[in-house]
């Protein structure tokens, strides 16, 4: 496995859990809309995997559609924190091993804690897949499943415009 291909990476760490994953390229999309119409979802199909720092300096990853915005209150009182805050660029690569837009709790560098929002649960989705490009196809069950992500209710309508 080479790091070049970091695709390779998520298809084994899937494999090694047990879990279905398809990865395909994608072309490049103006907006969720259109992604999620290149990729036949609705545009709550598509999953953001947001990497978050805790103050200890340790990290988890929340799941939330991608027509929403994460709910800071609401994910702070799942995860039982009074703070939060996504990390920059580098530490995010640092903590995960993907880049900004590709990142997904498959194969991350550390197996942080997972958070999902409860939107997705019954849900195929779509999300990162360690790569530019490439969207990753999962059922949502599974993932949660094999991740032993918490759910709740973590995120809020996305702010119009």
């Amino acid at each position: 496995m080479s790091e070049a291909d970091p695709t390779e990476r998520v298809r084994i760490a899937a494999a090694d859990r047990g879990l279905a994953v398809e990865i395909r390229e994608r072309p490049p999309a103006r907006g969720l809309p259109e992604a999620a119409a290149l990729m036949g979802l609705a545009p709550s199909g598509i999953v953001k995997t947001l990497v978050v720092k805790r103050s200890d300096d340790t990290f988890l990853f929340a799941l939330v559609p991608g027509d929403r915005a994460i709910s800071w209150p609401k994910l702070r009182a799942l995860v039982g924190v009074n703070r939060l805050q996504l990390p920059d660029a580098s530490r995010a690569l640092e903590a995960t091993g993907y880049e900004r837009g590709t990142i997904v709790p498959i194969g991350s560098t550390t197996a942080w804690p997972v958070y999902a929002d409860e939107r997705i649960v019954g849900q195929r989705i779509a999300m990162g897949a360690g790569a530019h490009g490439f969207s990753l196809f999962v059922d949502a069950d599974a993932l949660i499943s094999a991740y032993d992500a918490k759910v709740g209710d973590i995120s809020t309508d996305a702010p119009a415009g």
